[in-house]
């Protein structure tokens, strides 16, 4: 596919949002796939909501999760400025072309009287839309609505004929035009709205592909009209092709909103989600590389990635499969690459330790039995934290589970036989434990539990015995010393 050109267009409003990660994932795959060029384009018209804070956000989060942009933000390109506040003007000219011409018209009508009439259609049963009052409004009729103060809206000319259009992702969709009335561009007080800049600025930029929500589907056929319109005006070289991508529908089957818990990207990052991670779940949010296989990388994403292949259903988001997906994806990783991206949960502010208690020797030693039990790099403090901290953090919950009646003889004796054991043996640290529950009529599963929450404070964690080993023979059995007391009070 020649001369592939697609855009990624946030708001800088709040935290990014898991669907918008999504949509910038498909354009980004599909831009790579085609060797096209990726545009990164801030929409920040909306002085109210917008703040620097959101856009260096954005920024961040698209490098975190390892989105290279060809033109935007920071990189510029021939079709600079990428940000909306800095194109007012352009917007301006394109509004007083298209009143010049024709394709839009100046509006009077106050918000009481539109509801009015949109009141009276619903109860006529016709469609409630704008009805075209000032669509052929005469120079007197509009001189007398400017005597009385009034501030005119601008609004586009939609055609009297049906409007259909192939979407990638759905087919072929039609619009009726009542269906699609007039709709505003400009408002009252002259700013440009969402309807006329993100067209404009697709237009000049010569976006070719434009793949984006579900939500935004009602607003295409006005769009393809305003891009008719464009193109007599030779503003526009061609209108884009449309794909329009599933919801992404959280808990009760509702849509994802920026307001559920799971939605925040920031929330993955904090928790140590992978980008590589992440990115595959939110690719099967609508798509697949195969049907029997959920786990594969960026790469072989953008090497297979075909928006024709968006399934248009809505995708429910699964936390726990994407904690799964993540977990395959730290398995992955090798030793080297796993404990260098661990290292921020092993230092202030999650560590619980000091940081002269960080023996990085035990932490090479233990890091290959963590990353097979880890869903995400956050677990790890918890995993660890036994070897650092001068006692262990105990779980009264554990404690109570595992300290059964009998547990302080089982405790004994397991303490005499660790201390004749073999120390760089952990087989022979299990035959210890293993020996000592026989003796009390055990299994390793039973005898073991006591063990591990007086060494470690909890009932699961890492493999137990390397888990001895690697703390040493000194503490362990300081640690069971230490817990028969407690037993013993």
């Amino acid at each position: 596919m020649a001369n592939v050109r697609v855009r990624f267009c946030p708001s800088p409003t709040g935290n990014p949002h898991v669907g918008l990660v999504r949509t910038a994932l498909f354009n980004w795959a599909f831009a790579r796939h085609n060797e096209g060029t990726l545009v990164f384009r801030i929409e920040d018209t909306d002085a109210a909501r917008d703040s620097e804070e959101s856009y260096d956000q954005l920024l961040d989060s698209m490098r975190w999760l390892g989105f290279d942009w060809d033109e935007g933000p920071e990189i510029g390109g021939p079709h600079a400025p990428y940000r909306q506040s800095q194109r007012m003007d352009i917007y301006a000219d394109v509004a007083a072309k298209l009143l010049d011409a024709g394709h839009a018209y100046r509006c009077y009508c106050s918000t009481e009287e539109l509801d009015t009439r949109r009141d009276a259609a619903r109860a006529a049963g016709k469609p409630s839309g704008y009805d075209g009052h000032c669509r052929d409004l005469s120079a007197g009729q509009k001189a007398a609505y400017e005597a009385e103060g009034r501030k005119p809206i601008v609004r586009f000319r939609m055609p009297d004929e049906a409007i259909t259009f192939d979407d990638l992702v759905r087919g072929e969709i039609t619009y009726l035009p009542e269906n699609v009335p007039d709709y505003g561009i400009v408002r009252a007080n002259g700013a440009p709205l969402y309807t006329l800049v993100n067209p404009v600025d697709d237009a000049l930029m010569e976006i070719t592909h434009v793949l984006r929500g579900e939500d935004l589907l009602s607003s295409t056929p006005r769009q393809i009209a305003l891009y008719k319109a464009l193109t007599e005006l030779g503003i526009a070289k061609e209108t884009p092709a449309f794909g329009h991508l599933p919801y992404v529908m959280g808990e009760g089957n509702k849509k994802l909103s920026k307001r559920d818990p799971e939605s925040s990207l920031n929330l993955y990052r904090e928790r140590g989600f992978l980008p590589e991670g992440l990115l595959n779940y939110l690719s099967l949010l609508g798509w697949s590389l195969a049907a029997d296989r959920d786990i594969f990388s960026i790469d072989e994403m953008v090497a297979a990635f075909d928006v024709t292949d968006v399934n248009p259903n809505p995708a429910r988001f699964d936390l726990k499969k994407c904690e799964a997906i993540n977990a395959d994806h730290i398995r992955m990783l090798d030793v080297k690459d796993f404990t260098e991206r661990c290292a921020p949960w092993l230092r202030a502010p999650f560590a619980p330790w000091a940081p002269e208690d960080f023996d990085e020797a035990q932490w090479q030693a233990i890091a290959p039995h963590a990353q097979s039990r880890m869903k995400v790099l956050s677990e790890i403090t918890d995993n660890v934290d036994f070897l650092f901290l001068p006692e262990p953090a105990v779980d009264e919950a554990s404690w109570t589970k595992a300290m059964k009646e009998g547990s302080d003889a089982l405790l004994r004796t397991a303490r005499e036989k660790l201390e004749a054991a073999d120390w760089t043996s952990p087989e022979s640290l299990k035959e210890a434990v293993l020996a000592a529950g026989e003796e009390h009529g055990l299994k390793l599963g039973k005898a073991q539990a006591p063990v591990r929450v007086a060494v470690t404070g909890r009932t699961v964690g890492l493999p137990l015995f390397e888990s001895l080993e690697i703390l040493g023979k000194e503490k362990t059995l300081a640690r069971v010393d230490a817990a028969l007391e407690r037993l013993a009070a």
